[in-house]
């Protein structure tokens, strides 16, 4: 055990800029700048982000919520703006249509918000938008799904899709191994198989069960949804006739992927989920099935994005940092829900 967590450790140096918990400690301890017309530099004085300061417009763009994880997304932005009562926050009505969410953003533009906060339905898609508000003089928080172009953002905030595999790996060698299991068959349910994203997930799962000599043996792609989880698992279980350990990459199209678990009445192996869902919160903490822990993903990172845009409008930085100004970019860690903490993650959890 002691040598996964050595080679876990070396594996994720470099790879989170802050934590979550980090960023949310570190913006509550600073006092706005001075009101003096000479100041153009932020000043960190110690204590009171979260005092009302200066006025902030706070425009919003991300998809449709027809996920339960983008859901959460807009529900956790909305929720944290409501917190500040210098903040104007100015939502448009979230799309799949890259077209539509870009008209959308230029519409934020032309109010002249004083900072975006935007997911883009397609990162690729949305930079150029990205850089007309930086240009316009508008900053932009990019969140999770990155722009092509560093011009587009003043700072990226999102999850760590390496770690969230590698977090995943790291548990299922660790129970294995714990098992005494030999030449385990290891089955993998990912996302949309042609998005880095995903390829990014699969890399740390692989990566992580190298270290105890282990590989993925059955791989399927399903795409985020109830339904395609449902059918590829199904394939994936008429596939092979015994499985050690299943790691899915999605909590809400883990919904699918359990019920074609329980259609098979199969319960040999043990599941690893991806994301957080509360529903899959929930069946770890009743120990009842094969599903015994998750990978966050958190979407609180939308929350944070309110909070970093909020900074950055009022001209403030972390004062846990030693820099004046908020950071160009902030990695979230993943993290490992088990029956063991579950009930201090089941409070971030959302609905599938």
């Amino acid at each position: 055990m002691d040598r996964f967590a050595l080679d876990r450790r070396r594996l994720f140096v470099g790879s989170g800029l802050l934590g979550a918990g980090a960023l949310l400690a570190a913006c509550t301890s600073n006092e706005p700048a001075e009101a003096d017309s000479k100041t153009t530099a932020p000043v960190n004085s110690g204590s009171g982000n979260d005092e009302p300061g200066k006025d902030v417009v706070i425009g919003f763009s991300a998809p449709a919520a027809d996920h339960g994880w983008i859901g959460a997304i807009t529900t956790k932005a909305e929720e944290e703006a409501k917190k500040y009562r210098d903040v104007d926050f100015q939502a448009v009505e979230g799309s799949n249509d890259v077209n539509q969410q870009i008209s959308q953003v230029e519409t934020l533009i032309s109010r002249k918000v004083d900072v975006l906060v935007i997911l883009p339905f397609d990162g690729n898609a949305l930079t150029e938008v990205g850089i007309k508000a930086m240009e316009a003089g508008i900053q932009v928080i990019n969140l999770d799904r990155v722009f092509s172009s560093p011009r587009g953002a003043r700072t990226w905030i999102g999850g760590d899709n390496y770690g969230m595999g590698a977090a995943a790996g790291y548990y299922v060698a660790q129970q294995l191994t714990a098992k005494g299991v030999k030449n385990p068959v290891i089955a993998e349910v990912q996302g949309i198989a042609d998005l880095p994203l995903t390829q990014d997930r699969s890399k740390g799962f692989e990566e992580a069960l190298r270290t105890a000599g282990f590989k993925v043996s059955n791989q399927v792609s399903a795409q985020f949804t109830v339904e395609s989880g449902q059918q590829v698992t199904s394939n994936l279980l008429q596939a092979a006739p015994k499985i050690d350990a299943l790691w899915n990459h999605d909590d809400d199209q883990g919904l699918g992927v359990l019920a074609a678990i329980e259609q098979a009445k199969r319960d040999e192996f043990i599941m690893v989920g991806g994301a957080g869902s509360k529903n899959m919160m929930d069946l770890i903490k009743a120990d009842s099935g094969v599903m015994k822990a998750t990978v966050t993903y958190p979407p609180s990172m939308a929350a944070s994005a309110v909070k970093l845009a909020r900074l950055v409008g009022q001209g403030k930085g972390l004062s846990d940092l030693v820099e004046l100004g908020v950071p160009a970019s902030i990695t979230l860690t993943s993290e490992t829900v088990t029956q063991q903490n579950v009930d201090a993650y089941l409070p971030l959890g959302f609905e599938s």
